[in-house]
């Protein structure tokens, strides 16, 4: 089973952008993280009759112009067990980016070069070869 939980879209402007989204659109805010370490906060909103959320993404200290397709990171399913979908992709010719090494998440991308997380549902499964020891592979 697959179920869609996010897209993500970086803003330069997040005050801007929530009055976009918010005030404009109509979407509700409906979670807020500060993460100082990394210099970004992450605002998750969604329509009123949704469970799919879109994830702002505001990176404090950014000067990266976002108006060349930047500002589009991921679409993100969770998936049943990780290990298993992967290794599905892999068999279909899909190559998995970023592994599942920690059990929890990984990446690939759409033949359009669209990246997709995938993030196991639940709690993240025990570490396991071959993904523990694969190393990343591109960009996602």
């Amino acid at each position: 089973m697959i179920k869609f939980l996010h897209s993500m879209i970086r803003v330069s402007n997040l005050e801007d952008s929530l009055k976009f989204y918010i005030d404009a659109l109509g979407l509700e805010e409906v979670r807020r993280k500060e993460v100082p370490k990394g210099k970004f906060t992450l605002v998750f909103l969604k329509a009123p009759d949704s469970d799919a959320e879109i994830e702002l993404t505001y990176n404090w200290d950014s000067i990266e112009d976002y108006g060349n397709a930047r500002n589009f990171g991921h679409l993100a399913f969770s998936v049943d067990n990780i290990y298993d979908m992967c290794a599905s992709l892999q068999q279909k010719g899909i190559k998995i980016l970023r592994p599942p090494r920690d059990g929890h998440m990984a990446f690939i991308k759409s033949p359009d070069n669209i990246s997709i997380e995938l993030l196991q549902k639940g709690k993240p499964l025990p570490s396991q070869e071959p993904w523990a020891s694969m190393q990343n592979s591109g960009n996602w």
